[in-house]
């Protein structure tokens, strides 16, 4: 069974920064995908960023150039820094593992950014 536990959340000024953390454990090995994806208030799931374990990247249109999505392959574990953050990017966020047919998803981070 593999686990997420995800870390980095918090209040943001904006224009500020954050980065999240996104941890995996249990039985897996490459290749997957880990993804990022995050869910404003009253809304559904949108992606804002894949990453494969051979470095491929993916970012939706409204975080690519603020956002960085990096993997470290041997500690399981996928970061995304949040620059130039504004009130539109509050949201819950999620990240998830894709192996295949297989989806994990973590319990998710908030992250506001308010002044």
């Amino acid at each position: 069974q593999v686990q997420l536990v995800e870390s980095g959340g918090g209040l943001v000024q904006p224009g500020g920064s954050l980065r999240l953390s996104c941890a995996a454990s249990g039985s897996i090995s490459p290749p997957y995908s880990m993804v990022w994806y995050r869910a404003a208030p009253g809304e559904k799931r949108y992606l804002c960023a894949t990453i494969t374990t051979a470095g491929h990247t993916v970012y939706m249109d409204s975080v690519e150039g603020r956002f960085t999505i990096s993997l470290d392959n041997a500690k399981k574990t996928v970061y995304l820094q949040m620059n130039d953050l504004t009130p539109d990017d509050t949201a819950v966020y999620y990240c998830g593992l894709w192996d295949g047919p297989k989806e994990y998803w973590g319990q998710g981070t908030q992250v506001t950014v308010s002044s």
